[in-house]
């Protein structure tokens, strides 16, 4: 009979409560956490969404020209945040925008 008493661990092992974790098991546990992230990213569709684009991401995302893209800038349509000379935008609102000028077709 064992005289300490067992914990379940992420290895699927019974451990004594007062035992060490060693190297190893770090190891193997570190390998199974990152082999769920890549199940998990995997199902939910692939590469998970950024949240901030810059630019050229922007115009690729929406097929315009730079002017275009400036255009939604300078008339407010677009919000933005310009760190250094980059400028960036956030995803959600580049589908507000979208989304507030959605047609309707009767």
């Amino acid at each position: 009979m064992n005289a300490y008493p067992t914990v379940p661990n992420q290895l699927h092992q019974e451990r004594p409560a007062g035992q060490l974790v060693t190297i190893n098991d770090l190891l193997v546990l570190k390998s199974d956490l990152l082999s769920e992230f890549k199940k998990l990213l995997k199902e939910a569709g692939g590469q998970p969404v950024k949240k901030w684009l810059k630019s050229y991401e922007v115009r690729k995302l929406l097929g315009i020209s730079p002017g275009t893209l400036q255009n939604l800038r300078v008339n407010g349509t677009l919000p933005f945040t310009k760190i250094g000379g980059v400028i960036y935008y956030d995803q959600e609102d580049i589908k507000e925008m979208l989304q507030s000028r959605k047609s309707k077709i009767f």
